[in-house]
């Protein structure tokens, strides 16, 4: 369905021209909803970027991606406290094959993927489990090989990369943690600037000192970093002002000699 009348007939052109077989699938929509709200797409391609997937059984699935492989783990949940735990672990893992290709094929992942499974000490469960990813594998358009389990439970399997992932489409790499997902603490960049404070008040003469920072920052330094900055004061014998700037990251700062 396409809800452009433009778009609609630039589509059936082009397939009348090159893909002829396809042109009648082709819809025009012309209701006055926007169509990825009517059919939910705007919160299932939300769901997609997620690296935890809910299981219907109460565990869930969590995909990492990196540079080198994409790590699914996967977490029972809280029926995983019954007295039977292999049992548990064997039907949830079971479950958890037919979300993972889901979400493999979902999200385009390809290269080497590692699926760490629930713990299951029989042979038997293990192999099913194995026989149930294989079949369902046996779906996706693109090479898959599986690798046995591993001595330490894991699972290794790769897949032809076709495209990028969607995560590559759609997202950009977080230009304050540089995508790394991680940020320095308050603590840590409060340190950072009674350093930077100490070595410019040495390098450079001044009679005060100036400190630019995000406002949680300068939160801290005034509330929990208060009586170490009084006590910078007393060794540098001079003032320190502080202005929070919303508008730098967490991490950033500037000391300015005044």
């Amino acid at each position: 369905h396409v809800d452009s009348r433009e778009t609609y007939e630039r589509m059936l052109r082009f397939a009348e021209r090159f893909m002829p077989e396809v042109k009648s699938r082709i819809f025009y929509y012309p209701g006055e909803r926007p169509i990825f709200s009517l059919y939910g797409v705007e919160e299932e391609i939300a769901r997609a970027l997620l690296p935890r997937v809910p299981l219907r059984s109460g565990g869930c699935l969590v995909i990492e991606q990196t540079e080198a492989l994409v790590a699914i783990d996967v977490n029972s949940g809280t029926k995983s406290a019954t007295k039977n735990l292999e049992e548990t672990g064997f039907k949830t893992n079971l479950e958890a094959v037919q979300e993972i290709v889901h979400q493999i094929r979902l999200r385009n992942l390809g290269g080497i993927i590692i699926i760490d499974f629930i713990d299951m000490k029989q042979e038997e469960h293990r192999k099913r489990v194995l026989e149930a990813l294989e079949q369902a594998l046996a779906r996706d358009h693109a090479h898959t090989e599986i690798v046995q389990f591993s001595p330490l439970g894991l699972v290794e399997m790769t897949r032809k990369r076709t495209r990028d992932t969607l995560a590559r489409t759609l997202l950009a790499s977080c230009p304050t943690c540089r995508g790394s997902g991680m940020v320095k603490s308050l603590e840590t960049v409060c340190h950072e600037i009674f350093r930077e404070l100490v070595a410019e008040a040495r390098a450079y003469p001044c009679s005060a000192l100036t400190v630019q920072a995000h406002p949680e920052v300068i939160r801290r330094m005034q509330g929990e970093e208060a009586a170490y900055v009084a006590q910078i004061e007393r060794f540098l014998k001079k003032p320190i002002r502080f202005e929070p700037n919303p508008e730098l990251a967490i991490d950033a700062f500037e000391v300015m000699l005044n």
